[in-house]
């Protein structure tokens, strides 16, 4: 049984798409990594620390660049000189379909969400879904978003590296976290969860 679960286990550079992204996420591109880390630290200072913001930071990066853009184009016609070798400015068709189908998944799992909590009024969705809130204001009111960002990056750049080295430890620790928490929740469910009375599909129907 444990010799098959494990045939099945994918590793985790398959698991993040065996690409590039895999690679710097695992550092097994570690130059690429660390220039990624420096880069988010870097920003994270200037911002978080030297109380620069955000949005006059990249009005700022913009004019600059337009400016260069524009008189290097007004110089390059007065003195017979190359443009600036800039790429098509256009998003491809594919690009678009590919976001767009990314927005259509995850609008309809938020929608079914809703239809479980409004229509079907499931409580145990009800309940994680709210559970989740509470927990996002929570962080939410230690750190601003910058900071969660910058955390979220330092995350993901430690969590795969940390699963993957101990990939079999920590899915015994989460498959016992896992036998817990379901068995806490039925205890839940029996004791309280059963006993709220809920109107049942004949009595929609004589209303």
């Amino acid at each position: 049984m444990g010799d098959s679960v494990t045939a099945l286990r994918i590793s985790v550079h398959q698991a993040l798409g065996g690409g590039t992204v895999a690679d710097v996420l695992l550092w097994k591109r570690w130059y690429a990594s660390i220039g990624v880390l420096l880069s988010a630290t870097t920003l994270w200072i200037l911002f978080e620390k030297s109380g620069y913001n955000l949005l006059s930071f990249g009005a700022n990066v913009l004019f600059l660049l337009v400016c260069i853009l524009f008189f290097w184009a007004k110089s390059a016609s007065l003195l017979n000189r190359p443009l600036p070798p800039l790429p098509n400015l256009e998003i491809p068709e594919e690009i678009v379909a590919k976001a767009a189908g990314v927005i259509h998944v995850y609008a309809n799992y938020a929608l079914s969400i809703v239809r479980q909590i409004v229509i079907d009024k499931n409580l145990k969705v009800f309940l994680q879904l709210v559970s989740g809130l509470w927990v996002a204001s929570y962080i939410g009111s230690l750190c601003n978003f910058l900071t969660l960002v910058y955390l979220g990056v330092l995350l993901i750049f430690s969590v795969p590296l940390v699963y993957d080295k101990y990939q079999h430890p920590i899915d015994e620790k989460l498959c016992l976290a896992n036998k817990i928490i379901q068995a806490q929740y039925m205890k839940i469910d029996d004791a309280i969860l059963k006993k709220i009375p809920l109107p049942s599909n004949k009595e929609k129907k004589t209303q």
